[in-house]
């Protein structure tokens, strides 16, 4: 506004004197003319100024908004990157403990799967020789009745299956039984007992049902012991595949989690 008055009064000085050296051109007029371009030009420099104006407190409102958005987005950012990388982390720290447990696991199965073997095969030894022995001796107890039944003992008692009932006759159910058993076996013909050979078939096939009984009972419990062998096996395998799949797993994560993590931590 000073501007303007100055340049007013810079006008009206002009006019005046001007009037005196042309009288022709209408002072007034002049003035007028001058005010209104400077009018003009102020206007137009006002405009320019409001423009510049306009465009600062522009800046200022949505600049500084923009700014605190994008400061609270990195501040947001890195808050979740925090989390996240605690959070994976914490998992790769689960699974590790997990995957520890898993060999821990899988290595136990394993051993159990060999110590059963172990023991199934010492089993299978006693079962087998019992089972040899029970043979031996079934086949002298029948031969040996056969022959008394037949009036053939004295052929018998010649025999190697004589020999192997004289080392049974210690199982006789009682000392009777053995000491007519033994007086039967050490005589060369077993003629002497011929009126006692019904006794003897008895104390025989005593010892047969004995023998018979005590080889099913081993035979019984031969056979459970293979179904809780073969079932033991069975799981511990299952047991091993599971956990073998799962420490492949769990290795695989792991690494991933690392360069996850690794990428993350870049990332801050």
């Amino acid at each position: 506004m000073a501007r303007f008055s100055a340049v007013l009064s810079f006008a009206l000085l002009g006019a005046c004197s001007a009037s005196g050296s042309e009288a022709r051109v209408n002072p007034i007029r002049k003035v007028v003319n001058l005010l209104q371009q400077m009018q003009q030009k102020v206007t137009e420099e006002g405009e320019k100024e409001r423009e510049l104006y306009d465009k600062f407190m522009c800046w200022c409102t949505t600049g500084s908004s923009d700014l605190d958005a994008s400061i609270s987005a990195a501040d947001g950012k890195i808050s979740s990157l925090v989390s996240e990388i605690e959070a994976a982390e914490q998992k790769k720290a689960q699974d590790e403990s997990d995957l520890k447990q898993h060999q821990i696991d899988r290595d136990a199965a394993i051993k159990a799967m060999n110590e059963a073997t172990a023991i199934r095969e010492k089993e299978a030894a006693v079962y087998a020789k019992v089972k040899a022995e029970f043979g031996a001796n079934a086949a002298a107890l029948d031969k040996a009745v056969k022959a008394i039944e037949k009036g053939m003992a004295g052929a018998f008692l010649q025999s190697y299956s004589a020999d192997v009932l004289r080392k049974l006759a210690v199982h006789a159910s009682s000392e009777e039984d053995r000491r007519e058993l033994m007086a039967f076996l050490s005589s060369k013909s077993g003629t002497d007992y011929a009126p006692a050979s019904g006794e003897i078939v008895g104390i025989l096939k005593q010892l047969q049902d004995e023998f018979h009984a005590g080889f099913s009972e081993a035979t019984a419990t031969e056979e459970a012991a293979i179904r809780s062998y073969e079932e033991l096996m069975t799981a511990k395998k299952k047991e091993k595949e599971v956990l073998s799949q799962a420490i492949e797993t769990k290795t695989a994560r792991i690494g991933e989690l690392g360069v996850s993590i690794a990428q993350m931590k870049n990332d801050l």
